[in-house]
């Protein structure tokens, strides 16, 4: 006899429970706990599990070694950060905020797509009409024959489309708005969801078709619903900016056949995402002359290293209280930073207010530019501008030490490229780097940045 039994399960976080409650005990969600039916288990399923592995186990010296074929979408940012192109067969998932760009940079890659292959290209949205697909489409430049569009929201029609178009290339948008008739279920719920990704993976993996599927993310820029939606895909790509500024990031955090902590950027334009080659020059202030309070670093994101300027202002009239904002950093972070700077040497510090910030937007979590804050506070209490050729690299410790990073080859690659002379960094360091300034204390690097001897205190010290 099979054997059923009935559990309740939450459409948003997917708990499960025995009972039906009205307000999920994991989620805290109301309305969202509905009854599903286990599969039935009986002794022919089980034993046909064991009969179903007819093919024997090999040993990993036998399996071929052969390598992994790309296809280059068209679009180089976009193709560098998946690896170098897409993969027969591979499933990727970008996710992001709403607004953020997601259409529009598939949209993109959908065009360049038709523009260097001979194949086309199926875009499949659950969202927005084909007409409003349509509008986006000219807008951005993205018009071709090739480029397929349908604004269904069932699976099996979607499925039905990719049989009668083959196409070389499908885009699903978003995967939480397409559904099954054969599960019960909203749309987005954690059975839905999972029986869509996973009729699509097996398509493309059966077909050797790329897919890429749109994600909704949630307030905390984590992908909606299940987390086993990230394990059935073999890509997942982030989709990150916010809504002040024109920068995008897309960051790779999973890939089977890549590195998994590339990072591209794109600028948005009235006109559509453009690729930002070189993402180092929107990082830094463009100014003929230093100014106080102002100082570059080299961080790193993923595997690139990328040129970020950070800014601080120290007021001279401090309230009871002192002040630290800050803004593209920890603030934890800084405010330590500025109480090791104060016992380095400036004590007036601690009564003054410090703002600190990053241009361009940046978001830096890099410990690599502890020494730039450190200096870019030092220089505006000091009012004296460190030199636009002066970079700094180096993490801070509590005692004031100046601490090894890793990656400090690309770091200073990439600050002489832009053509920065001095380079500060943490001592040791030119066993793997020349023509560089170790400094081994942050007191050391203040008076560095004055221009004087090592026995000598610049003006401000105690």
């Amino acid at each position: 006899m099979a054997k059923s039994s009935v559990s309740y399960q939450c459409n948003a976080c997917g708990a499960t429970s025995l009972r039906w409650v009205g307000r999920c005990p994991k989620c805290q969600e109301f309305g969202t706990v509905a009854e599903v039916a286990a599969a039935p288990t009986t002794k022919a399923a089980k034993s046909g599990k064991a009969a179903a592995a007819v093919r024997p186990a090999q040993p990993v010296t036998e399996i071929a070694d052969e390598r992994v074929r790309r296809l280059p979408t068209g679009a180089g940012e976009f193709d560098r950060v998946v690896g170098g192109g897409l993969v027969a067969g591979q499933v990727v998932l970008v996710a992001g905020e709403p607004g953020v760009g997601k259409s529009t940079l598939l949209l993109a890659v959908a065009h360049a797509f038709t523009q260097r292959n001979s194949g086309s290209v199926l875009y499949a949205s659950g969202e927005e009409s084909a007409d409003q697909i349509a509008l986006r489409a000219r807008r951005i430049g993205a018009v071709s024959d090739r480029l397929f569009v349908t604004d269904d929201n069932d699976l099996f029609t979607i499925l039905g489309q990719v049989d009668h178009h083959r196409p070389a290339l499908i885009i699903v948008d978003s995967v939480q708005t397409i559904s099954s008739s054969e599960l019960e279920g909203r749309a987005g719920g954690v059975s839905q969801v999972l029986e869509v990704t996973q009729a699509l993976t097996r398509t493309a993996k059966q077909r050797g078709i790329p897919m890429l599927l749109i994600g909704q993310s949630t307030k905390d820029n984590s992908i909606a619903g299940p987390r086993a939606l990230e394990h059935l895909v073999d890509t997942v790509l982030t989709f990150e900016g916010e809504r002040t500024t024109a920068l995008r990031l897309l960051r790779a955090v999973k890939n089977r056949y890549g590195p998994a902590d590339e990072i591209v950027a794109f600028e948005q334009t009235e006109t559509g995402l453009a690729e930002v080659v070189d993402p180092s020059e929107l990082f830094r202030g463009q100014r003929d002359t230093p100014v106080p309070g102002t100082c570059v670093t080299v961080t790193m994101e993923g595997r690139r290293p990328l040129l970020a300027e950070i800014q601080a202002l120290v007021s001279p009239d401090g309230g009871p209280v002192a002040r630290r904002t800050v803004t593209g950093l920890d603030t934890t972070r800084v405010v330590t930073l500025a109480a090791v700077t104060a016992q380095a040497g400036l004590k007036a510090l601690s009564q003054r207010d410090i703002f600190v910030a990053t241009v361009g937007g940046a978001q830096i979590s890099d410990p690599g530019s502890d020494l730039a804050v450190c200096l870019a506070i030092a220089s505006a209490q000091l009012e004296t501008a460190i030199p636009s050729d002066v970079l700094a690299i180096g993490e801070i410790a509590l005692s004031g030490d100046v601490r090894p990073v890793p990656f400090l080859a690309q770091r200073v690659a990439e600050a002489r490229r832009l053509g920065f002379k001095r380079i500060l960094v943490p001592a040791g360091s030119r066993d793997r780097v020349d023509g560089v300034t170790e400094i081994r204390h942050l007191e050391a690097g203040l008076r560095a940045i004055e221009g004087h001897a090592e026995s000598t205190r610049p003006p401000g010290f105690r």
